[in-house]
């Protein structure tokens, strides 16, 4: 055991959430507007028509991943999530990744983010009349542009994020409704009024050209559906710890069924080249082809308020993440300093926000936004399913002795056991075989989206510099996140307390 005269004393967050905080938490994170406004354009480049199915098909595991992190959850609630339980169960050095994967995601999914809010400002400007400023023509797709307008939409957020997490949830739950109803409304219209014929062939996964692009339309759609996690990053401030499992399932069902309905419109107004080339104004574009001004800036105004709504929430689970690393001196005391005003980390906010600015200037290097936005979210789906992954199979070996208990009923043995580890290991074998094929995929290295090489580094880098924070903190440190701890407990030992 750690010695406790080292170990630092806890740290209490406010307890203040409750669902619908959960709810608009793990909606916004996941973004469903700016997902169909942006994301389907990247999905159609790779799937063409069967984007409809990729998605149905990324859901059946991400169900299983619900439910493993609902087990886990009710079994040791803490903000660390997937970094505190794949940690106690599978060991630290995994547990590090599990917890260094989402961090680093989390932070080039604020950059991109950035990008995009920038993005949008801008094709509102030019909805206006703005179409220079200071001389200079006003470009959407301007990586440039759009990070530097984005920036001061970042600065914006992280204040709401720093005043308190209850403050910034409400302020999502108004958007996420005036985003849900436009969102709603414009795909209903397009799938009825759309000229393209609608076929079922949609739905059919054997009609994708090629195991590869199966593989990455797949990984991409796990991407889409990230972000349901962020309301069990709050459970430490959640009044009932179940409460993060409910909000995480209804923003996971409802963002399948938004997902699917914006696939099927978009698909029945456009054509497979529109999709894939409309990019970052692919809801725009959608928009403009069903109704005139004003009606047809609706949904780029939705769209303002999910990418607004999804950056101010992508801030709040990592800085939770953070607090959670530090308090077992995994990362510095800093990250881990709890404001008494605000009852949450402030410091560690301000941090993640800064780091995400300077990831955002470095993706300037890319000057397209729509090849930035590609390469970013490449590079987060194979961590997505990495760190899943882990989670899975941490529930399937902490849960695997009710398998063998004769008082256990064989369905909760199913679901606790079964359906997480076959969950898991697709989820692993895909982002395993998506790694080799783009490594296989380019000869020589080039900064570029279309390099496979560059595809690969990307979350290669991350991973690698994961390990050696985990370095730093076993030998440097002496972090005793990594001492043995008590034996992972299972369905028929008494419940876990949060770790120290």
């Amino acid at each position: 055991m750690a010695d406790t005269s080292t170990t630092p004393p806890p740290v209490e967050l406010r307890k203040s959430l409750g669902i619908i905080d959960g709810v608009a938490l793990a909606a916004s994170s996941t973004a469903a507007t700016t997902s169909i406004g942006i994301g389907l354009g990247a999905l159609a480049s790779i799937t063409g028509r069967q984007t409809p199915v990729i998605l149905l098909l990324a859901f059946l595991p991400m169900l299983g991943i619900v439910g493993a992190y609902a087990r886990l959850n009710k079994s040791e609630p803490n903000c660390g999530t997937a970094y505190a339980w794949v940690g106690r169960t599978l060991g630290p050095w995994l547990g590090m990744i599990a917890g260094w994967v989402p961090l680093a995601a989390g932070v080039v999914f604020l950059a991109y983010t950035t990008s995009v809010t920038g993005s949008v400002l801008i094709q509102c400007a030019h909805k206006a009349g703005l179409d220079s400023l200071f001389g200079r023509q006003l470009d959407a797709n301007s990586t440039l542009q759009c990070t530097l307008v984005g920036l001061f939409v970042l600065a914006a957020v992280t204040v709401t994020a720093v005043t308190g997490v209850q403050k910034a949830t409400r302020f999502q739950t108004w958007l996420l409704v005036f985003e849900y109803v436009v969102l709603l409304v414009f795909c209903c219209w397009g799938l009825v009024a759309g000229d393209q014929p609608f076929s079922f062939s949609w739905f059919d996964p054997f009609a994708v050209d090629s195991v590869s692009g199966l593989a990455q339309g797949l990984v991409l759609a796990v991407f889409f559906y990230w972000g349901w996690d962020a309301a069990f990053s709050v459970t430490e401030e959640t009044e009932n710890t179940g409460d993060a499992a409910r909000g995480s399932y209804i923003a996971l069902f409802t963002m399948l069924g938004l997902f699917l309905l914006g696939a099927a419109a978009f698909q029945r107004v456009m054509t497979e080249p529109e999709m894939s080339g409309t990019g970052a104004e692919g809801l725009t574009y959608f928009a403009s082809r069903l109704a005139d001004e004003p009606l047809a800036t609706l949904p780029l105004i939705a769209l303002m308020f999910s990418a607004v709504a999804s950056l101010q929430a992508g801030i709040i689970p990592t800085a939770r993440l953070t607090l959670a690393m530090s308090r077992e001196r995994t990362l510095g005391p800093v990250w881990s300093r709890v404001s008494e005003r605000h009852g949450g980390p402030t410091a560690g906010t301000v941090l993640i926000t800064l780091i995400s600015a300077a990831i955002a200037v470095l993706m300037l290097v890319i000057p397209k936004l729509n090849e930035a936005i590609l390469a970013a979210v490449n590079a987060i789906g194979l961590l997505v399913a990495l760190y899943y992954g882990l989670v899975a199979l941490a529930c399937a070996a902490r849960f695997r002795r009710t398998v063998r208990s004769v008082r256990t009923d064989p369905r909760q043995a199913v679901g606790a056991v079964l359906v997480p580890a076959v969950c898991g290991l697709l989820l692993l074998a895909l982002g395993a075989y998506l790694a080799f094929y783009y490594a296989t995929l380019s000869d020589t290295f080039a900064v570029s989206v279309d390099n496979g090489w560059f595809n690969l580094l990307c979350p290669a880098v991350m991973v690698v510099i994961g390990l050696i924070v985990s370095a730093v903190a076993k030998w440097h440190r002496r972090a005793p996140y990594f001492t043995p701890q008590a034996p992972a407990p299972t369905a028929a030992e008494p419940e876990a307390q949060p770790l120290p």
